[in-house]
């Protein structure tokens, strides 16, 4: 499952059309209908704002809208888009300004595709994981070898506190949390320990920021 960090705009240009898509987030319909009134009160003047979202962990609300377009030709494949991203809580809404020329069926998904697409390139998408935060409270000398295991695996750090003890806390995918734990214990013969364990749903910013959810 996707989600967008941040929302974005992209633009393309089709046979004298502007397609304008605008790429939100969104935690239910009420928020996703917001945006899309104020994509059409802001982009008044425009032939059509057509739409897509997904909304829930299993995306179990889908909604979408030709907004004028022919059938078939705008909304489903917003969503389309929307759908094989793996994103979910995620609206699209795609503005257009006619150029005078007609795209015909096919001319008309591929540019709400294309525009959806250069959408999502701006905004900022990252992968939601299931798993833990945990906490380690251990000395400077084993600091080094703790933090090699956590980078072998692939495991997070969040934040280290560097006081009387080293303090670290990190999240671990749940696909690796048991291989973490058993490595740790291997490598310190049980002296050091992951404390504090909590179940969350977690995600990573491109600048490497862990997002708890």
């Amino acid at each position: 499952m996707n989600i967008i960090l941040k929302n974005g705009t992209g633009e393309i240009e089709e046979k004298k059309s502007r397609f304008i898509a605008h790429i939100f987030s969104v935690e239910n319909e009420d928020e996703a209908e917001q945006y899309i009134n104020a994509v059409r009160k802001k982009y008044w003047d425009a032939r059509h704002n057509c739409y897509a979202y997904i909304i829930g962990d299993n995306g179990q609300v889908q909604r979408f809208s030709d907004d004028g377009e022919p059938q078939g030709t705008a909304g489903k494949p917003i969503l389309d888009i929307i759908s094989t991203s793996g994103l979910t809580n995620c609206l699209i809404v795609v503005t257009r300004y006619f150029g005078g020329v007609l795209l015909g069926t096919g001319g008309l998904i591929r540019a709400y595709q294309a525009a959806s697409k250069a959408g999502l390139e701006i905004a900022e998408t990252a992968v939601v994981s299931s798993g833990i935060t945990a906490v380690i409270v251990t000395d400077y000398n084993v600091y080094g070898k703790l933090q090699y295991i956590c980078n072998d695996i692939g495991v997070d750090i969040m934040d280290t506190d560097f006081g009387a003890d080293v303090t670290i806390k990190l999240a671990a995918a749940e696909e690796k949390a048991g291989i973490l734990e058993k490595r740790i214990t291997d490598a310190f013969s049980g002296n050091v320990v992951m404390e504090d364990k909590k179940n969350v749903k977690f995600c990573k910013k491109s600048s490497g920021e862990i997002i708890i959810l």
